[in-house]
């Protein structure tokens, strides 16, 4: 028995399913995990959808949104639905660590373990890993994966307008991480559900507040640095100043990618001042791997172009110290 057949052997003969996405769920988090807790509410399981944390208004539209259980607003029921679970099926992450206060449920949970990932470097602590840094999105492997446990009937339209938001939000729109011509192939198959991608992209980039646009431009005027000799652009922005444009999550969406359009720039960062923690988004151009900048120096990680960390200095400290890791770095980002 292979691993496909072995987790629809789990699918099929589990009473309690939870499915999990990472902190601070994308549009990758989201469609994955909800397509694959309507994919399971169609084959008539038992299953919940449980998040460390609120997600972007902007996401809100999807089917299965509304039943979605926030750990942040509601720890005991969280636990008690994690603990409650016969099989747990995770998506688009690959260490408990992304999870934040449910990585201690998940753990201890005797529940059999599925993770959906297309991250590079996966900790152990999953039964299956269904792993593929190739692919463009974790919702574009979900969809693989219910191709080959054989439940790809239960797919229907609600479902594929969850698969679709995940593998274009995950590309920038098709503009990254997108050069398989399988991930079209998806995507073909897909409409062929009724989807109406137009819709989807406006519900999802035409739906941000008045705040985020303003956000936006007082980030761009007065937050943008940009330091040619490094070929590097990042941003900065603190408690105060998020708190002044009224900030909800997702809020900052998209916000690191745009240094990356200057002339002459292929590293980009972004430091988000948050409680205890500055947040850090890092993408790049070409070569210059981000994966590796953020697991080296900011208890990080993520995929060559793009990808994620954290600093525990206050936001000063931690921009001098970009700085001079932009300097040791200063020949590979110069030849850029």
């Amino acid at each position: 028995m292979n691993d496909y057949e072995l987790a629809s052997s789990w699918i099929k003969s589990a009473d309690n399913i939870v499915v999990v996405p990472h902190y601070n769920a994308d549009g990758d988090a989201v469609g994955s995990s909800l397509g694959m807790y309507l994919l399971l509410q169609n084959i008539g399981k038992n299953v919940k959808v449980v998040y460390p944390n609120d997600f972007p208004s902007f996401l809100k539209w999807m089917k299965g949104a509304d039943e979605i259980i926030i750990a942040e607003k509601d720890i005991q029921i969280a636990e008690l639905t994690i603990a409650g679970a016969d099989l747990i099926i995770m998506t688009d992450f690959n260490s408990l660590g992304r999870i934040d206060l449910l990585g201690n449920p998940v753990s201890k949970s005797k529940a059999r373990k599925i993770v959906i990932d297309h991250h590079p470097n996966p900790d152990d602590f999953a039964d299956l890993l269904f792993s593929d840094t190739s692919v463009s999105s974790a919702a574009e492997l979900v969809f693989q994966f219910i191709g080959k446990v054989g439940l790809k009937h239960a797919v229907d339209k609600f479902v594929a307008e969850c698969i679709f938001t995940g593998i274009m939000t995950d590309t920038g729109s098709f503009s990254f991480n997108s050069s398989r011509p399988e991930t079209y192939q998806i995507v073909s198959e897909l409409l062929g559900f009724g989807i109406n991608k137009d819709e989807i992209y406006s519900q999802v980039f035409d739906n941000y507040s008045e705040n985020r646009f303003r956000l936006l431009g007082y980030c761009l005027n007065n937050k943008m640095n940009v330091l040619p000799a490094f070929s590097t652009g990042y941003i900065s922005i603190s408690k105060k100043e998020l708190e002044q444009f009224n900030f909800e999550p997702g809020d900052t969406e998209g916000f690191v990618n745009y240094p990356l359009s200057i002339k002459g720039i292929v590293f980009s960062a972004i430091f988000i001042e948050k409680e205890d923690h500055i947040k850090i988004s890092f993408r790049s151009k070409g070569d210059f791997a981000v994966n590796d900048f953020a697991r080296n120096y900011f208890n990080g990680g993520g995929h060559h172009n793009a990808s994620a960390g954290k600093s525990e200095l206050g936001m000063e400290e931690t921009i001098i110290k970009f700085h001079e890791l932009l300097m040791k770095h200063s020949d590979s980002l110069s030849k850029k």
